[in-house]
């Protein structure tokens, strides 16, 4: 006969395995989204993002967290849709609330995971200066807007490592502006591999002297050198060309990007090289 005590002990092991089975992992460590492994701290990497709070972000151009923007749920950072609100040409709100770390970072690695919703756009920018930013925003005029100027209030300037859905999204249609681009400058190559919406993407962004590089589930899927006839001559063709000082070497804020879509973020981490 089987003893009430062993189906307990049977049960109990049943369910510690299924809570295993559900608990979010990192797909690349299996460790825990949000937080460090042992290897990661003797490496030197810190968090940006404990899973909890905000600590360590504001607005660009805000004192605190637009909370009208941005929340914590369930240990990822989420933008919230805009809705119906006034827009510029390329779809970001005009009156935006880009995330910005208050930190700034010279040459670093960072990364981290994503995932968008159907149709959504975001990104991560980075070498982004706010005095910059905020200097282009106030000139933005309906004049200007109609020009296609691309720099909305609260929209941080910098190089972009593009979220996309590539299949919904109009971006998508344009090489440099789907998932994974240094957007409207460089391509991803064709070991790009993003995963299906919904899911998490696992990204990183190295950015050392005047060398970037972004990968993109585990595979590097672009490198530019600033400087370079080959940069120089894709930013004398792109949105950029005539922003003062835009591909300027700085100490930057890391930025998440507010395009106006429910986007997701978690699992963030920087460190100096």
């Amino acid at each position: 006969m089987i003893s009430y005590r062993w189906w307990l002990l049977v049960l109990a092991a049943c369910g510690s395995g299924l809570g295993a089975q559900t608990r979010p992992v990192t797909a690349s460590t299996g460790a825990p989204p949000n937080a460090l492994t042992a290897a990661e701290r003797a490496a030197g990497w810190r968090l940006l993002f404990d899973g909890r709070t905000l600590a360590g972000w504001r607005g660009l151009g805000y004192d605190s967290v637009p909370t009208a923007h941005w929340v914590v749920v369930d240990g990822t950072i989420k933008k919230i849709a805009s809705g119906n609100v006034p827009r510029v040409p390329d779809g970001r709100p005009l009156n935006g609330g880009d995330l910005m770390t208050v930190d700034t970072f010279g040459d670093f690695e960072l990364t981290w995971e994503w995932r968008v919703t159907p149709g959504a756009n975001s990104g991560v920018k980075y070498n982004v200066s706010e005095e910059l930013s905020m200097a282009q925003g106030s000139q933005m005029t309906p004049d200007a807007i109609a020009k296609g100027i691309i720099t909305p209030n609260h929209s941080a300037l910098g190089f972009e490592y593009q979220m996309l859905d590539d299949d919904r999204h109009v971006d998508g249609k344009i090489a440099s502006h789907r998932a994974g681009a240094l957007y409207e400058l460089v391509t991803p190559n064709a070991t790009k591999r993003l995963r299906p919406v919904g899911e998490w993407n696992e990204s990183k962004i190295v950015f050392r002297g005047n060398h970037g590089e972004h990968w993109l589930n585990g595979a590097k899927i672009l490198e530019f050198q600033l400087g370079t006839a080959a940069m120089d001559s894709a930013l004398a063709k792109s949105k950029y060309r005539s922003i003062p000082d835009f591909a300027d070497r700085r100490k930057g804020h890391i930025v998440l990007q507010d395009h106006g879509d429910e986007v997701y973020f978690r699992n963030i981490k920087v460190r100096d090289l």
